[in-house]
């Protein structure tokens, strides 16, 4: 009998470039409806400590922004986001023409990427640091040098040794996530100085909110000392807009100009930027917000030491605990009702990432954490 051959046609990724293929997906914190259909749980029993969302909620002002911006949705947002430029620009002592809008902080980093990589240059950033920046180094086809953290902080020291004639972006995060350690601002601006001037400095600040007064460094003063440096921060943490998506950067005029030619159009909606300006101005929300997450940590570590567990001492609204058997104990804190969020993919495996939220959600989780260990 015979046998006709069966021509297969190529797999159609194969036409992605092998940089692309190889990508692993960003891996988020696991929503609080996926939990409740996977052990049949009520929604509302279940506490959400894994992605280091305000637990205050929205900014009363940013709401009030948000709901009289709907009757406008049928228009294209601003695409220049003049109004919420205007208000950073006079919050910061900035010109406008330094900002740059994005779609949460991740999505500047990514045109900073874009801006300033190609497949044959590369980016350093620290082991343990945030998991965007091999992201959106990888993405571009740029190679990543991971330089290893010390006492899971970065080495700033190892990392200006790693530069190599290719490199063209550092990321540094302060604080870090999902570690929470702060670079002191004395080391922090010794560094700027020794960095090359053709390297490009991204300083992501998502949690700068969070840092006490007199721990924090004038790092938007910087950029007139260093025209090099892209300082990146966000409206998702401690103004409580993580849905919405409005991150932003300054940068010197020249490097902002760079990045917003590759901005896709629109990049941030009508209701997010009316939001975000609106929240910008609610400072009695965001003392709110830092003083609950002061309290909520010392609550949390003194918990965690009362259980005999190691923590990293954190500057963020998170911080994160070693404990044996760390992906059992996060099933079996799944199995109560609580999320956090393993970091085995940060090079962690022994360790849990856990929100601050409320003082009964701090309560709640370190119960159930001693349960969990317990059992």
């Amino acid at each position: 009998m015979k046998t006709t051959a069966i021509n297969r046609a190529p797999d159609i990724c194969d036409l992605a470039p092998a940089y692309i293929r190889s990508i692993a997906p960003y891996q988020p914190g696991k929503p609080i409806t996926e939990l409740a259909r996977e052990l049949n749980l009520d929604p509302d029993s279940i506490i959400k400590l894994a992605s280091n969302e305000n637990p205050l909620g929205v900014s009363p002002l940013a709401m009030q922004a948000m709901q009289a911006a709907l009757a406008d949705i049928a228009r294209y947002p601003d695409g220049n986001g003049f109004e919420l430029k205007q208000a950073l620009a006079r919050r910061y002592g900035v010109d406008m023409a330094q900002i740059v809008l994005g779609n949460g902080s991740n999505d500047v980093l990514e045109l900073a990427a874009r801006a300033f990589l190609t497949p044959v240059l590369d980016a350093v950033y620290s082991q343990h640091a945030f998991a965007v920046y091999p992201l959106v180094t990888q993405a571009i086809g740029a190679a990543g040098i991971e330089v290893p953290a010390r006492e899971f902080a970065h080495d700033l020291k190892a990392m200006l040794a790693a530069v190599t004639p290719r490199t063209r972006i550092i990321f540094l995060a302060n604080p870090n996530n999902p570690t929470g350690t702060l670079i002191p601002g004395a080391e922090l601006h010794a560094f700027l100085r020794a960095v090359p001037p053709n390297i490009i400095v991204v300083l992501d600040e998502a949690y700068n909110e969070y840092i006490p007064d007199a721990l924090k460094s004038d790092t938007v003063a910087w950029l007139a000392e260093f025209p090099n440096l892209i300082v990146t921060r966000t409206f998702s943490k401690a103004y409580g807009l993580a849905g919405l998506r409005v991150g932003y950067a300054f940068a010197h005029p020249d490097v902002a100009d760079l990045m917003n030619r590759v901005r896709q159009p629109f990049n941030v909606n009508s209701i997010s930027l009316a939001a975000a300006a609106a929240g910008l101005g609610d400072h009695d929300f965001v003392r709110r917000s830092f003083e609950l997450n002061q309290t909520g940590m010392r609550s949390v570590t003194a918990g965690l030491t009362r259980l005999g567990l190691a923590f990293i001492p954190s500057s963020g609204n998170f911080v994160s605990f070693k404990v044996k058997d760390a992906a059992g104990v996060f099933q079996r804190l799944l199995k109560r009702g609580v999320i956090v969020r393993p970091i085995a993919g940060y090079g962690m495996p022994d360790y849990l990432r856990v929100s601050i939220g409320l003082e009964s959600e701090n309560a709640r989780f370190l119960e159930a954490l001693g349960q969990s260990l317990a059992a």
